[in-house]
C-alpha cells in the first residue's frame, strides 16, 4: 500500500500546454502523443531504444519502432547518430523539431488573432465613417496594432475623433501618440484624465464637454 502511494506521489510530468491543444493539427496521433510524452519526461533527448520505451509503457516493441519511424517521417522528432567518448556510435532521439513546430503554431495563432482584431476594427471604422475604408487605411490600422496600441485605445481615439467631428486617420493617429506620450494605456486612464480636466476647468464648464487632446499641454 505504501509503495503504491509513493508511486502516485511521484513528480508529475511537465508538458507544454499547447501540445495538447494542437497535436491533432500537427498530424500527431494519440499513440504518437504518448510516446512523445514519454520522451519529454525522459529529458527531451534520449538514446534511441525502442525496447526500453516498450517495457516502460507496456507497448509492443515493433509498434514502438513503427511510431518512432512515423514521428521521424513527419519531422516531429529527429533520430541522429553520434559518436561517444569511447568512439562507439549511438542513436539519439531529439525533440527540437517538435518545439519548432509548436513555436510556429503559436506565432501563427498570434498573427491569426491580430488579423481577427484588425478585421473587427475595419468594420467599426467603416460603420463610424459611413464608407468603405481604403487598403492604405487598413494598413494604418494594422500599423497601430503592430505598434502595440490596444484595440481598446484605438476605439477610444476613434470615439474622440468622431465626438470632435473629425474623420481623419491622421487626427486619430495624433491622438494615439499624444496619449502614449502622456502615459495613457487604456480607457480607464482616458476617463481619469477627462475627470481631472473637468475639475481643473469647473469655472469654464459648458453644457457639452469638449476636450482638444492635441493642443492640451
Amino acid at each position: 500500500m505504501d509503495e503504491i502511494e509513493k508511486l502516485l506521489k511521484e513528480k508529475p510530468i511537465v508538458l507544454p500546454r499547447c501540445l495538447f491543444r494542437c497535436y491533432l493539427r500537427l498530424g500527431i496521433t494519440a499513440e504518437e502523443l504518448i510516446i512523445l510524452i514519454f520522451i519529454i519526461d525522459s529529458g527531451d533527448r534520449i538514446v534511441y531504444n525502442p525496447e526500453s520505451i516498450s517495457n516502460a509503457l507496456g507497448l509492443d516493441k515493433y509498434k514502438v519502432m513503427e511510431i518512432l519511424n512515423n514521428l521521424n517521417e513527419k519531422k516531429i522528432i529527429s533520430i541522429t547518430v553520434e559518436k561517444g567518448s569511447d568512439g562507439k556510435s549511438e542513436e539519439y532521439i531529439s525533440l527540437e523539431l517538435l518545439y519548432k513546430k509548436l513555436t510556429n503554431f503559436l506565432i501563427g495563432k498570434k498573427e491569426e488573432n491580430k488579423d481577427l482584431e484588425s478585421s473587427d476594427l475595419f468594420s467599426i471604422f467603416e460603420s463610424e465613417f459611413g464608407r468603405t475604408i481604403s487598403s492604405m487605411e487598413c494598413q494604418i490600422i494594422k500599423g497601430w496594432i503592430d505598434d502595440n496600441f490596444s484595440h481598446e485605445l484605438i476605439m477610444e481615439a476613434l470615439k474622440e475623433a468622431i465626438y470632435n467631428g473629425v474623420t481623419s486617420f491622421r487626427y486619430i493617429e495624433k491622438i494615439l501618440y499624444d496619449w502614449r506620450k502622456k502615459g495613457y494605456k487604456n480607457k480607464k486612464d482616458i476617463i481619469e484624465a477627462k475627470n481631472k480636466y473637468r475639475e481643473s476647468k469647473k469655472e469654464e464648464a459648458k453644457d457639452v464637454f469638449y476636450y482638444d487632446w492635441l493642443n492640451d499641454d
